[in-house]
């Protein structure tokens, strides 16, 4: 059996050291080959078997259980209700210099997670998600000048598709209030986690893309609103392709959705948005490029394979929406999660895992990364502007869509290449 010691910051001795491979050696023995652990009275033995389910996820990560997480969030959901009520927030527009020729990017690549799992089900666990997700817009925004920022898919908690679990249908938010026949609207949502986020977008003045987890009447999206600039809700995009695999059950979650592909006409410029798995269609990328759009979004959750870890896409997840900007000679700008995430087994063993890899980035209008997240096990940041009234002139010049032959695309019409689907 294979044991890894991991050196501590502090200098210790070789006896110590010594010990504590013996230690960690006992315990990898006992996670692997041990299933009942008797020991001399009830006490002991509860209290072996206790630390045996808590020590058995090897893996170095966040660490949830799907129930205490749920419990989690819906106290977090109480709180946000409690300040959106209050209304003391100030949320005085700061002074920007917006541009609709000129727009600068920032795309936020979180790190799963800055601390563990609090099994206890307490507010702090998903308070932490958002809390990071705000100071980051905060950051792009005051530090860098962002004026759009893209943060990544369902940043409010772990990617939950890992597993088919019915009590994480508790973590949708209700978002009924929203009529798409009165976009752009000013209201103030009635759900409280979309009105925090509309108030942060007014008092930084910058355009902000939300990921939610989408409850419409008895159906379920994977959902993107749109909030402008002045925090005013420009609409929703509900993800089209829902992938379905080991690790990213999304299927079971959410209904293709039925928006239609967006381009939402900003303060900063016309902004298209996809979510994730959309990434791998070049239907998406090009139907927004069609629409007129200056830039296109995709916030992302994909990292490796449970079933086969050796899989690394991260190269091909990249290449594939370069293409998509050099195609359509639009800039793209993804947004990744990083860090591991640990799925728990209520009794605290490990289910599963995925190491999300970053590599969130920002590409020029022929498809070439302009800047990308520093490798690494580590969130970060990456800006960059984009000048859409220039990037507008070369793709008039290159003709591209001027020679376009939609006559000639009927065969997109097919599932097969050949029968044409009843009613397209």
């Amino acid at each position: 059996m294979d044991v890894v010691c991991f050196r501590s910051p502090q200098v210790i001795s070789r006896a110590a050291s010594f010990r504590t491979c013996l230690l960690l050696s006992a315990l990898l023995f006992l996670c692997n080959h041990v299933g009942t652990v008797t020991a001399i009275g009830e006490e002991a033995s509860g209290d072996m078997e206790e630390a045996k389910n808590e020590s058995c996820h090897k893996t170095l990560g966040y660490a949830y259980k799907p129930s205490t997480f749920v419990s989690s969030y819906e106290n977090l959901r109480k709180e946000i209700r409690n300040e959106i009520d209050d209304d003391n927030v100030d949320d005085t527009m700061i002074e920007s210099q917006q541009s609709k020729t000129k727009l600068k990017v920032a795309a936020v690549q979180l790190h799963t997670s800055s601390g563990d799992h609090d099994a206890s089900g307490s507010i702090e666990d998903s308070k932490q998600f958002l809390d990071r997700a705000v100071a980051a817009v905060e950051t792009a925004v005051t530090k860098h000048g962002a004026t759009l920022v893209l943060l990544q898919e369902l940043f409010l908690g772990p990617y939950f598709c890992q597993s088919q679990n019915d009590r994480l249908f508790a973590l949708a938010e209700d978002l009924s209030d929203l009529d798409d026949r009165t976009f752009p609207s000013a209201t103030r949502s009635s759900n409280a986690v979309l009105a925090k986020m509309q108030k942060l977008a007014k008092r930084l003045n910058v355009v902000l893309p939300v990921s939610l987890f989408e409850r419409y009447n008895n159906v379920y999206y994977n959902t993107i609103i749109m909030v402008d600039a002045d925090g005013s809700i420009l609409g929703r995009y509900r993800k089209s392709h829902i992938p379905d695999g080991t690790g990213y059950q999304e299927k079971f979650y959410f209904s293709p959705g039925d928006s239609g592909f967006k381009v939402f006409k900003t303060k900063v410029g016309n902004v298209g948005v996809a979510i994730c798995w959309d990434q791998w269609f070049p239907e998406a990328a090009r139907s927004m490029a069609l629409m007129g759009a200056d830039v296109l979004l995709y916030p992302t959750a994909i990292g490796t394979e449970p079933q086969d870890p050796s899989i690394d896409s991260s190269d091909h997840w990249q290449r594939t929406m370069q293409g998509h900007a050099a195609a359509n000679m639009v800039p793209v700008v993804a947004s990744n999660r990083v860090g591991t995430e640990i799925l728990l087994n209520e009794d605290g063993s490990e289910r599963q895992h995925i190491t999300f890899y970053g590599r969130s980035f920002i590409t020029d209008e022929t498809g070439a990364i302009i800047k990308e997240a520093a490798p690494g096990d580590n969130g970060d940041i990456v800006v960059a502007e984009i000048d859409a009234e220039r990037n507008r002139a070369i793709r008039s010049a290159w003709g591209l869509f001027r020679d376009r032959r939609p006559d000639l695309y009927g065969v997109f019409k097919t599932k097969d290449g050949h029968n044409e689907i009843y009613g397209v």
